[in-house]
């Protein structure tokens, strides 16, 4: 901080376990992944190249370096699993990402139809060489999901060998954990919270709105993803009380 204001929250070191911000890349050039981690790396932990656009992004090799460099930890969205598996490519999918060298993996079933058992199995497949990130929930309107079963699908993969277990959102926050209207499903939320340990989830919060409420609901380092390249210092603002809609939440 540019200066030591007190009663602000304190931050974990990096690397963080807990307090994590994954910054969703939808495809940012090598300059604006540079311009990125000039501002953002103290204040991000890990960087989600979002749905395929890994196939896509020219040089990714290259940008993949930049974010290491910058001490941040860059992996494949999970949409791009979902293609391999859909084309019965696992092999290939774990080839690619080890020679695009990247050290996480995520393992999603948010559209392909993956039996729950077989996706654990992958899990634990990657887990040998990867630091892997499982998603829980749907992209799919329509597809119901109890809460009990995203209570007992998370806790299976982080049994499988997951780092963490992401509560799906989408990228524009109307799905999974949220309402139609981007509201949090406070029923779900809270069955998640008391049977999960709340470290090992990252909640996808792409909405300032969303942040807030579980900033306000687990603390300033709850575990938050899809957070826009131009919104992670915003983002922290919320997480240290600097922005108006946490700004009495921390003082005494």
């Amino acid at each position: 901080m540019n200066f030591n204001l007190p009663f602000v929250p304190e931050r974990p070191a990096q690397p963080r376990q807990s307090g994590v911000t994954m910054m969703m890349d939808k495809g940012l050039s090598l300059r604006e992944a540079e311009n990125f981690c000039e501002v953002s790396a103290e204040y991000t932990d890990i960087v989600k190249l979002g749905f395929g656009t890994g196939l896509l992004t020219p040089k990714v090799k290259e940008k993949i370096k930049i974010y290491q460099q910058a001490g941040l930890r860059p992996y494949f969205g999970g949409t791009l699993f979902e293609a391999f598996i859909a084309r019965d490519m696992f092999d290939e999918y774990r080839k690619f990402i080890a020679d695009a060298g990247v050290a996480h993996a995520e393992v999603s079933d948010g559209v392909l139809p993956i039996e729950h058992g077989k996706k654990c199995e992958y899990i634990s497949e990657l887990a040998k060489d990867f630091v892997v990130l499982s998603e829980v929930g749907t992209k799919l309107k329509g597809k119901e999901i109890t809460n009990d079963q995203w209570v007992s699908w998370m806790l299976s993969e982080l049994d499988a060998g997951a780092w963490k277990v992401i509560a799906e959102a989408r990228e524009a926050g109307n799905m999974g954990i949220y309402n139609d209207d981007g509201s949090a499903n406070s029923e779900l939320v809270l069955e998640i919270r008391n049977h999960v340990d709340p470290d090992k989830i990252l909640w996808e919060a792409p909405l300032k709105n969303q942040q807030v409420w579980f900033i306000k609901l687990l603390g300033p380092n709850v575990n938050l993803g899809n957070i826009a390249e131009n919104e992670v210092i915003p983002l922290e603002t919320l997480r240290r009380g600097l922005r108006g809609d946490t700004l009495l939440s921390f003082l005494p």
